[in-house]
């Protein structure tokens, strides 16, 4: 299942303004990193996958990734390492984040990130 899509933007609150106007969005509390300058917001449509607005000195604005979520803990563990020894490309190994997701990131065949969440 998408869990969701992430977006770097250079306005945040501006961003988050517009697709709470236009399309009636709902934004979770804003996080900040307390250890880099990283910020963001959830966006929930109601249903399905939810849209991250992400803001960081030096970040261009762009789609930034995509995520899957498969499950559990357990599950991306697991699938890791099938990929691993498929020969997917890890970027980053399955941890728990500042925000609370556990998470590994993986590069598809084409060189998208793909974050997968348990």
């Amino acid at each position: 299942m998408i869990e969701h899509v992430a977006a770097w933007v250079s306005d945040l609150e501006r961003v988050r303004d517009f697709y709470e106007r236009w399309f009636g969005t709902k934004a979770g509390p804003r996080y900040e990193s307390a250890r880099r300058p990283f910020q963001s917001h959830f966006l929930s449509f109601g249903e399905g996958a939810r849209l991250e607005l992400m803001a960081a000195p030096r970040e261009a604005p762009r789609l930034s990734h995509i995520a899957v979520s498969v499950g559990s803990r357990g599950a991306v563990d697991a699938l890791v390492e099938r990929m691993r020894t498929g020969g997917v490309t890890i970027l980053s190994e399955p941890r728990e984040t500042g925000d609370g997701y556990y998470e590994a990131v993986i590069a598809d065949s084409e060189g998208n990130v793909v974050e997968i969440t348990g």
